[in-house]
């Protein structure tokens, strides 16, 4: 899927974001998090990207 803005990679390898998604959660739930705890960071996290996305859209 292409994103609508630049991701800073330009050959950014789709693989890899996988690998250090489920590694962040491992990591997380090894930590002691609840599942509703990682869905909370989840939300945030994409939060703060769309946030930034109608940043640069607006500046466009």
């Amino acid at each position: 899927m292409a994103l609508p803005f630049e991701t800073g990679q330009p050959n950014g390898n789709p693989r890899a974001v996988a690998i250090l998604a489920k590694t962040i959660y491992r990591e997380l739930r090894a930590a002691g998090y609840a599942e509703r705890d990682v869905m909370s960071l989840a939300s945030e996290l994409l939060g703060m990207v769309a946030t930034e996305v109608k940043g640069q859209r607006t500046r466009q």
